[in-house]
């Protein structure tokens, strides 16, 4: 399983960008997708997140900013950021609770985490 996170870039204050999370490879359903960014200087922290049912969770500092989304069935993900501010800079890395296809088969349920590499998104003044 792999995940690949695209998207970042190099953004002003009040732009936007889209960041999309691909899940490839022996993938059976996923059960959580989500965002996770780290500053310089800081802990990984959790932006947003949506589990298979289409519930969400943010971060209270992108609450109404960033909305993520993933249709069930697909395999990839979104995270719309808008009026990005010059605290969202940091390494994004993508998040996916994944059950795969031969540990569903051998009546394993539980799914395992995965991570992507990171992808920079700088917002500058």
């Amino acid at each position: 399983v792999q995940l690949q996170a695209s998207g970042g870039g190099l953004v002003q204050a009040g732009g936007s960008l889209r960041l999309s999370c691909a899940a490839s490879g022996d993938v059976f359903s996923i059960n959580r997708m989500g965002w996770y960014r780290q500053a310089p200087g800081k802990e990984r922290e959790l932006v947003a997140l949506i589990i298979t049912e289409g519930s969400t969770k943010y971060a209270e500092a992108v609450e109404g900013r960033f909305t993520i989304s993933r249709t069930k069935g697909e395999k990839t993900g979104y995270l719309q950021m808008n009026s990005l501010k010059l605290e969202d800079t940091g390494v994004y890395f993508c998040y996916a609770d994944i059950i795969r296809n031969s540990d569903y088969d051998a009546g394993y349920y539980d799914g395992m985490e995965y991570w992507g590499k990171g992808t920079q998104v700088t917002v500058s003044s």
